[in-house]
């Protein structure tokens, strides 16, 4: 896999959710802070976002917005500011119940996509950290055409359910997903991460390690890999990510076992050969030393936010 897909996988899960909401009336509803990652798509009309830590922020038709580290704030028809939040904003499920009740999707004067993610935020990928509390893509003529795409369809499977929607929903909300982290990558050419794959060196060292990270990886072969000599990848490498490639490596071969004791019931000795140790034994020694917890109980306590994502 790649960087941009494993460090989603890892985060991932159980199936997101998605409504589409149409209101005539006036309306203002606060969402509160939770484990996950949040957007908003305005197909009719206009609204605001606020956080605690930004001002009113105007969407128009077409603008998307990625909250992705489930950040509470209020959303509202008009420019809300904090006071009048405190005083108007009714809790997010509850609005969403009365609009239902009350407004015809035919005379509705503002339409959102509005949808959730649930994610484990135990050990986020240091590309998920950096994205900032609220990721605006304003919609312009020509610009990321794919994300344009990606609602289009989602706004057409929301309109009815079609054969195949269940299956199709949740694949699509993924690509949609993906779609806004692309986008920001492109917009914000100055983030740590997307200097770290503009760079043709470590951009091919970090695909190597993702695509194998079981393989008995070293400086030389990895620098070999990339193209460079070895202190030219070890000074690029550590520069740009933070840490030299064997530590990027071991970090990333014990987040991602944590991901299949999440997801799959492999065995330890399963796991630890497909992320690249050779024992249960030093698989749970590093573990232990990363996540404070043995593998079998971090294995338990995923399931019940598993769980817990499945049912919300």
């Amino acid at each position: 896999m790649d960087v941009v897909s494993d460090a989603i996988s890892a985060v991932h899960l159980g199936h997101p959710w998605s409504h589409r909401l149409r209101t005539s009336e006036s309306w203002c509803a606060r969402l509160d802070p939770y484990d996950g990652a949040g957007f908003y798509v305005v197909l009719k009309g206009r609204c605001w976002l606020l956080t605690d830590s930004s001002a009113p922020l105007p969407l128009g038709v077409g603008d998307a917005v990625l909250l992705p580290h489930g950040t509470g704030h209020v959303i509202a028809d008009f420019p809300v500011d904090a006071a009048a939040a405190k005083k108007k904003a009714v809790p997010f499920e509850q609005w969403l119940v009365e609009t239902e009740s009350r407004t015809q999707s035919d005379s509705c004067e503002t339409e959102v996509l509005c949808g959730k993610y649930w994610l484990d935020c135990s050990r986020m990928h240091p590309l998920m950290a950096e994205l900032p509390e609220v990721v605006h893509l304003p919609s312009r003529v020509g610009s990321h055409l794919e994300l344009r795409a990606a609602i289009d369809l989602l706004a057409g499977e929301l309109d009815e359910m079609r054969p195949g929607s269940c299956v199709a929903l949740p694949s699509l909300l993924d690509l949609l997903l993906v779609y806004m982290i692309r986008a920001w990558m492109t917009e914000a050419p100055s983030g740590a991460w997307p200097r770290v794959l503009g760079d043709p060196v470590v951009a091919a060292a970090l695909r190597a390690l993702h695509s194998d990270p079981a393989a008995p990886w070293s400086n030389d072969r990895l620098a070999a890999e990339a193209g460079v000599s070895r202190p030219t990848l070890a000074r690029r490498f550590t520069t740009l990510v933070g840490r030299p490639p064997m530590a990027y490596l071991t970090w990333w071969r014990v987040i991602r076992a944590a991901t299949l004791l999440r997801d799959t019931s492999d065995t330890l000795a399963t796991i630890a050969g497909r992320v690249g140790y050779g024992s249960p034994y030093a698989l749970s020694h590093a573990f232990q030393r990363e996540f404070g917890t043995t593998p079998g109980r971090y294995r338990a306590q995923a399931a019940g936010r598993s769980a817990d994502a499945e049912t919300d």
